[in-house]
Order: structure tokens, then sequence, then C-alpha cells
């Protein structure tokens, strides 16, 4: 285990993707891109609370990985489309702050559905290593918990959305939520999500703690008060092996 990992928090709430809910048969369910049978397509999402750092390390991993000869592509959620970016004005607007928990639930899904068709699958099926900054594991934090909808729901609606695409590996960036917000709002003027409670926050970590310790063979956690360039080498070392893995 590389140095400064976070032990996750026990799991707190049902947080898998395999609801008992009939979701829908057109296509692979909870499968890994690996697993899905793709000609050496890697897939590795980032996800933590807001100021984690995560854009950052997701350029400095693709950066990384294209210094090695491989193809790469670094993409983010919600937004990674054109037409995302639609879907991204409005559930981060704070000129929408009344919107409906299930409506926003179903915007991040209805992004995430376009990206995973648009962007994700075409990469993974050319053989190239994905790199998202947020995937799946951010809508069970912010929807499910944060907004207190029920995870089994939000799981449903991710599985069809994507037809079960998961990542290999997730890399979580945790750290306090009053340390991350103190970053993201030091940036810029903060955004609907940011501006919601510390409680919200709070939950939003919890869940993505939770979700660690139930698969902790697909999340790599980090502590995100460490410096850049060491959880940059602490990815690299994981991506690496599973480089060698799939290879």
């Amino acid at each position: 285990m590389p140095t400064g990992t976070v032990a996750a928090a026990p799991p707190l709430l049902r947080t898998d993707w395999e609801p008992a809910i009939p979701v829908s048969d057109d296509g692979p369910l909870a499968l890994s891109a690996a697993a899905a049978g793709r000609s050496r397509g890697l897939f590795v999402a980032f996800e933590g609370g807001e100021g984690a750092g995560k854009s950052t390390q997701v350029r400095l991993l693709v950066e990384w990985l294209t210094a090695q000869g491989r193809r790469a592509r670094a993409t983010f959620e919600p937004g990674g489309t054109p037409a995302g970016a639609a879907v991204r004005a409005i559930v981060l607007d704070r000129a929408h702050t009344g919107l409906a928990p299930r409506a926003e639930a179903l915007l991040y899904a209805a992004d995430r559905a376009h990206h995973a068709h648009a962007v994700l699958r075409p990469a993974l099926e050319a053989g190239e290593v994905v790199v998202t900054d947020r995937y799946v594991d951010s809508s069970l934090a912010y929807q499910g918990a944060g907004r207190t909808l029920d995870l089994a729901d939000v799981a449903a609606i991710s599985r069809w959305a994507t037809q079960g695409l998961r990542p290999d590996l997730t890399v979580l960036l945790d750290l306090p939520p009053e340390t991350g917000l103190a970053r993201a709002r030091g940036r810029a003027e903060a955004d609907r999500l940011e501006s919601e409670s510390i409680d919200f926050h709070r939950r939003v970590r919890d869940t993505f703690r939770a979700l660690a310790a139930a698969e902790p063979g697909r999340y790599l956690v980090l502590d995100a008060t460490r410096g850049t360039g060491e959880l940059a080498a602490d990815v690299r070392e994981r991506v690496g092996a599973l480089l060698e893995v799939h290879a």
C-alpha cells in the first residue's frame, strides 16, 4: 500500500451498483472496461469532494501515460461532451438552486449516458487509457447521500445509463470537506454544489469512503492533503501495475 494511503471508513450505507431492481438487458451490466472485452483499454476514474485536486491528478496521469507512449485521454463529468456541457450549465448554476433532487439525478444520468456512448466506450474499444474526473460514484455520493435519495435507485439509473460500464480503478482523493471547500472557494465563486451545507459535504465524503471500503480492490484511497507530486507518484504506481496486467 503506497505511503499516505487512507484507510477507508467502514460501509455506512448500501452503495452497490447491483440493486434488486430490474434495469435493462440491452448491454453488459456491471462490467469493468477490461472485463468487457475491449482490446487493452483501461478505465480510470478520479473521485472526491470539492477541492480535492482531481483535475490536476487527471492531467498529470495523462501526461505521464503519454510520455510512456500510451494513448491516453482525459475527460470529465458532467460536461465531457458538447451535449453534456448544456447539462453542466444547469446542474452547477446557482440560479437552479430549487432543482428537484430526482431531476438532478436524472440530468447527471443523461450526461453520463451520452458520455459513455460518445467518449468512453469508443476510446476504450480503441485501446486507449481513459481517465475521467468523476463518474458514477459521484452520483451515489452527491445525489444519493447528499440529496438523501435512495442509493439503490441512483445505482439503478446509473447502471442503465452506462450499461454497467465500471472503472478498472477508482482513485479517491480524500480530505475533510472544510479543507476542500476552502480550496475550491479560493479559486472561484462557489457553484451550486459547492454552496451546499457542510453537512451535505460530510455525507458526500462518508459515502465515498463507504464505497471504497466496500470495494477495496477497485479503489485507491489517498490522503488529498498531501503534496501533488506524492499523490501523482502513488497513482502512477497503481496504474502502472494495472497496465502490466492488462497488457
